[in-house]
Parts: structure tokens; C-alpha cells; sequence
């Protein structure tokens, strides 16, 4: 006979999924993939960071073994509006088809707003900010995304963040259209990356599974890859931090920032990147560095939210969360917070005064925050008082 087991009432489950066109991963992909390129184009926008020699693979075998024709534009910084229109402006006149990004975060995310605003035409501004008038209505060109970090995700998401200085804010160019026509993960990139980078961007990809799993809203399919996740990264971060060289944990961090990239581009964020969204606009701070900070803080101020709300479900899963990162069976939620605060510790992460942020700046940034599109995802609304005291402690 079966057992019935009795429900509690919850909203239906409706969602969507979506992801890059293709994902190609492991060490060695990028010679396989590109012998298969000649359908894409035959002129490439090469996108990347302000070091050449990260991406002179990709160069060589772009142009090698594929035979595309390579025009490099290099982004020393989050993108701006400028640096985009600057971007799509050499891609015309060059007469190139395909753009190629390769690189972190920041470079991943010029790539993709290149590659939309070549097709649609126009400026960034013309699409977000205070006085966008026009949304994406036409396909990207074909966009190659190959991170050369662990941490953002971005080779698998619909947005690009751009920094908007004269708004102080970061505000990203969102559609569907932009998501990689093909995601190329080789961890053999990651391989250099100097421990402070390697911190920083895991730190970055720790918050991307931790945040969709215990947001407003989960997502039953995001749950799956933030389980693994945070599993993985609780076991290969440290190792990859001390360990540049060890090519297994520089694997599992790189699929722990693929999973946080899909987790996050069809579930929900928080506060951590509710917060990142104004102060990376604001000032210059790098973005994982700041997510580190923020992260054993906000964890810390959503569970004594939750508990005067008695919001048992969330308090479940951020007790979930404390299991995974402790690999304890009996783990509270507070281990898994201390958990967090000595990793963060270990990688010497400074607090946010360090990149000129000061108590005088508290208010206007929490005020910016709460209508951030990421806070808006935070598994409880936080009162401005509370922001302010997050942003007073990461100091």
C-alpha cells in the first residue's frame, strides 16, 4: 500500500530555463571547439582583458587552426557605456562577423553588449539608464564566451553589466538575445590566475550559489546546480586559493561558477549583489572582492530577519547551506556562517573602506540598494537600517 503524505499549501511551480546554445567544458576544449568555427564567421572582435598574454591561446588558435581573422579590443576595466559603443565602433569599421570574449567577468560581459549592439544598432545608453528609450529586438552576432577566471558566470548568462558612473550605479543590458552562442569552459586559463584573483572571483561564485538557493523565489532546477556547487566550492576553493597549479580544483571552481551562472540567469539573487550593484558603480572595487565582504554579513542579517518571521522554510535552507559548506551533518546555521567569515578571512579580503568608502557614504548606498534589481530577489525585505548596518560592519 502507498504512503500519502500531507502538502503544504505553496504556489504552483511554473518556470522557464535558459542557458548558452552550447557549453563545452573541460581542460584542452578550446583547440576542439575552434576546428569547428569555419560555420561562424570569418572575421573576430577577440575581447579582452588588459593583459594580452591571458588570451594568446585563443589568438593563436582562433586564428591557426580555425582561420578566423583576429581584431583585439582590449577592456582594462568593468565596461562602460563608452567602452561598448567604443567597442562596437572598431567592430564595424574592421567588417567583423564574429565576437570572441575572453577574459573575466567584465570582459565577458563587453563581448556580449557587443555583440548585441552590433546587430541593433545605437548606444548602450539607448537601451538602459535613465534615458533609455529602445529595447533588444534583433539576435547578437555569434558571441563566443570563454572565461579565463572562476567566478561570474557570465559565459551563460542574458545580461551584461555596464557601470553607469554619471548614475552611480551598475545596471545590466538584459535579453534573451544575448545569451552565448557557444560557452567554451577550459580550466587551463585559470591555471596562472595569481591567489588574490583566484579569492576574489571564488569568493564571487560562492555567493552565485548560495544566494539563488536561499532566495524569495528558488528555482527548482537553479537548486540542483546550487546544491552541487556550493558542495564543490566548500571543498576546492581553499585549494585552488593556495594551489593555483592543481588543475582538479581549478575544474571543480570553474564548474562551480558555471553552475552559479545558470543558477542566477534563471533564479533569483540578494542583497550581496543588491549592494554591488550601487558600490561598484560608485567607486572602483573589484566585484568579488566586494561579494566576499558582504556575503557572512547579509547571511548573518537575513537569518535574525527571518527569525523574527519565523520564515521556517528559508531558515531550512540556509541550515541546508551551513551542512554543504561544513561538510557537517549536525551543522547550524551559525557554523555555516563562521564558515564563510573565516574563508574570508584566510583570503585576506579588505573591507570596504579600503576602496574609499567611508560612513559617509553608508545611507546613499543602502539607499540605492534597496531598488536594486538583485535585492528584489533577497529571501526577506531588509528596512534601510538595516542595509546601513551590513555596510557599517563591512567597512
Amino acid at each position: 500500500m502507498g504512503v500519502t503524505f500531507k502538502t503544504t499549501h505553496r504556489e504552483p511551480l511554473q518556470f522557464g530555463f535558459a542557458t548558452a546554445n552550447q557549453i563545452v567544458f573541460g581542460a584542452g576544449t578550446l583547440r576542439n571547439v575552434f576546428a569547428d568555427a569555419t560555420t561562424w564567421g570569418s572575421r573576430a572582435l577577440l575581447v579582452t582583458g588588459s593583459d594580452p598574454n591571458r588570451s594568446a591561446s585563443v589568438r593563436l588558435i582562433a586564428a591557426g587552426l580555425a582561420g578566423l581573422e583576429i581584431v583585439a579590443y582590449s577592456v582594462a576595466k568593468e565596461p562602460t557605456a563608452e567602452i561598448v559603443d567604443a567597442g562596437v565602433r572598431l567592430a564595424k569599421a574592421e567588417a567583423c562577423d564574429v565576437i570572441i570574449g575572453c577574459g573575466g567577468g567584465s570582459v565577458i560581459d563587453a563581448g556580449k553588449a557587443v555583440a548585441a549592439l552590433l546587430t541593433n544598432g545605437g548606444s548602450v545608453l539607448d537601451y538602459i539608464g535613465s534615458a533609455a528609450t529602445k529595447r533588444l529586438s534583433l539576435p547578437s552576432a555569434p558571441y563566443i564566451a570563454i572565461p579565463a577566471t572562476a567566478g561570474t558566470g557570465a559565459e551563460v548568462t542574458r545580461n551584461a553589466v555596464i557601470s553607469l558612473p554619471q548614475e552611480g550605479m551598475k545596471i545590466s543590458l538584459r535579453s534573451d538575445f544575448m545569451i552565448p552562442k557557444v560557452a567554451i569552459i577550459d580550466p587551463d586559463l585559470a591555471l596562472t590566475l595569481p591567489p588574490s584573483l583566484t579569492a576574489s572571483t571564488g569568493l564571487d561564485a560562492l555567493t552565485q550559489v548560495i544566494e539563488p538557493y536561499v532566495a524569495l523565489h528558488p528555482h527548482p532546477i537553479a537548486d540542483l546546480f546550487c546544491r552541487d556547487g556550493i558542495q564543490r566550492a566548500s571543498k576546492y576553493l581553499r585549494c585552488a586559493y593556495q594551489y593555483g597549479t592543481d588543475l582538479e580544483a581549478r575544474e571543480e571552481m570553474a564548474l562551480v561558477s558555471l553552475y552559479g551562472g545558470m543558477a542566477l540567469a534563471n533564479g533569483q539573487l540578494g542583497a550581496v549583489h543588491g549592494f554591488a550593484s550601487p558600490i561598484g558603480g560608485m567607486f572602483s572595487a573589484p566585484h568579488g572582492a566586494v561579494c566576499g565582504r558582504l556575503l557572512p554579513l547579509v547571511m548573518e542579517c537575513n537569518v535574525r530577519a527571518l527569525r523574527k518571521q519565523k520564515a521556517k522554510r528559508t531558515l531550512a535552507r540556509y541550515g541546508q547551506v551551513a551542512r554543504w559548506l561544513t561538510g557537517e551533518p549536525q551543522a547550524e546555521i551559525e557554523d555555516g556562517i563562521e564558515w564563510v567569515k573565516a574563508l574570508v578571512a584566510e583570503f585576506r579580503i579588505p573591507g570596504l573602506s579600503a576602496y574609499g568608502i567611508t560612513l559617509a557614504h553608508i545611507s546613499e548606498i543602502a539607499l540605492k540598494a534597496q531598488s536594486a534589481s538583485s535585492m528584489q530577489g533577497n529571501p526577506i525585505r531588509l528596512t534601510h537600517d538595516e542595509l546601513s548596518e551590513i555596510l557599517t560592519l563591512a567597512l
